[in-house]
């Protein structure tokens, strides 16, 4: 399982947040996505760590801690939701919707 951080700073590394949760226990790994067309960071992040033991001391410290002058949003990631193929404009296949 992994620790989704929520409302980080985008000036934070890898290696600071990896820093962060250290402090509780073995950092596995961090992923710090960034948007696509800009390359910025997108202000969240996931943790993953040795022992669930470790995530959830780590996920209680955390939640509702300042860092970086932001208050982090700390808690057990949820699975990816699947996207449904196509828009989100609904209509039909060529983007539109017709009314008779």
């Amino acid at each position: 399982m992994s620790i989704y951080v929520g409302n980080l700073s985008y000036a934070v590394t890898q290696e600071e947040l990896s820093a962060i949760f250290a402090e509780y226990g073995t950092v596995k790994r961090v992923q710090l996505p960034t948007d696509r067309e800009t390359g910025r960071p997108r202000g969240f992040g996931f943790v993953e760590m040795s022992t669930d033991d470790e995530e959830t001391a780590a996920i209680e410290a955390l939640d509702g801690a300042e860092w970086m002058g932001r208050d982090l949003k700390v808690n057990k990631a949820r699975p990816r939701e699947e996207r449904k193929p196509g828009g989100s404009f609904g209509g039909n296949s060529r983007g539109y919707s017709r009314r008779y």
